[in-house]
């Protein structure tokens, strides 16, 4: 039996310059799922994204999946691709034994929480205040340095890392601290600055782009002071969900968000392609 892959249509150039391709899974020429692989649409040209793996279901747990994944691989390389990255929604135990099988590393996860009515209270001694524009642009230029440093740490290649980080937070604060929906604060304690949070108000909830506790107040609990203002602020803003990104390998920040009742709603992984 023989797995390949044979285009199911021309490569799509989009206007993002992303490119992508529909390929069918066939054995022997037989028609046994599909695969739609892609460039990264947040990472660039030099970053493959397996968008979508379906096999159908009388060929299930034959190894066609991992067959057509390293086949996607292949055709990745031939675009020019260093590294391929890949979804998995929570729950989804087969694609998630597949990425692990093939060699992916967990990279990321996003995890979000649904909100009650009533705000939490903060801890005593706590204080919160809008981050001032001085302090804006001290942050900005250190966020996103430190943002590209956390993709180039995971394998993207340093001029995709840095672009991303721009274009992000180009795109996500076209006016700064003024942008609509953006909410940029200071955590102090007993009069002392610990840390600050920025959260964006979107139509479909509320979302956590960074929370920060300064180096010298770790390991005192105001990280959770700072996710319990984020809830506060949404719930404030009449929002019913908070949702954030971790990074796999920081792991003191995921069992904070576990044990404030985050559930993760989808994994990240990505590859080398040597």
């Amino acid at each position: 039996m023989t797995t390949t892959l044979r285009p199911a249509e021309p490569l799509q150039q989009h206007a993002d310059g992303t490119c992508s391709r529909r390929y069918e899974v066939c054995v022997n020429g037989r028609h046994v799922g599909e695969i739609h692989l892609g460039t990264s649409p947040s990472l660039g040209a030099s970053v493959a994204r397996i968008a979508e793996l379906r096999v159908d279901e009388p060929d299930r747990r034959r190894g066609r999946a991992t067959v057509a994944a390293l086949a996607a691989e292949e055709v990745a390389r031939g675009w020019g691709c260093v590294q391929i990255e890949a979804a998995v929604p929570a729950g989804a135990e087969a694609a998630l034994r597949l990425a692990t099988v093939l060699g992916y590393a967990p990279r990321n996860r996003r995890m979000a929480k649904s909100l009650g009515d009533t705000p939490p209270g903060l801890p005593p001694g706590s204080h919160v205040r809008p981050m001032t524009p001085a302090e804006y642009d001290t942050w900005q230029e250190y966020a996103r340095e430190d943002y590209a440093r956390d993709w180039i740490k995971r394998g993207v290649p340093e001029a995709a890392a840095r672009a991303k980080a721009h274009r992000d937070h180009e795109t996500l604060l076209p006016r700064g601290p003024e942008t609509e929906g953006m909410l940029f604060s200071v955590l102090e304690h007993e009069g002392t600055r610990v840390g600050l949070l920025w959260v964006a108000l979107t139509d479909s909830g509320a979302y956590v782009y960074e929370v920060e506790t300064a180096a010298a107040h770790r390991g005192r609990g105001h990280g959770r002071t700072l996710m319990l203002l984020a809830e506060r602020q949404a719930i404030g803003a009449g929002r019913t969900r908070l949702g954030l990104n971790v990074f796999a390998d920081n792991v003191p920040a995921e069992r904070l968000y576990e044990s404030l009742g985050y559930e993760t709603t989808e994994r990240s992984f990505a590859k080398p392609l040597l």
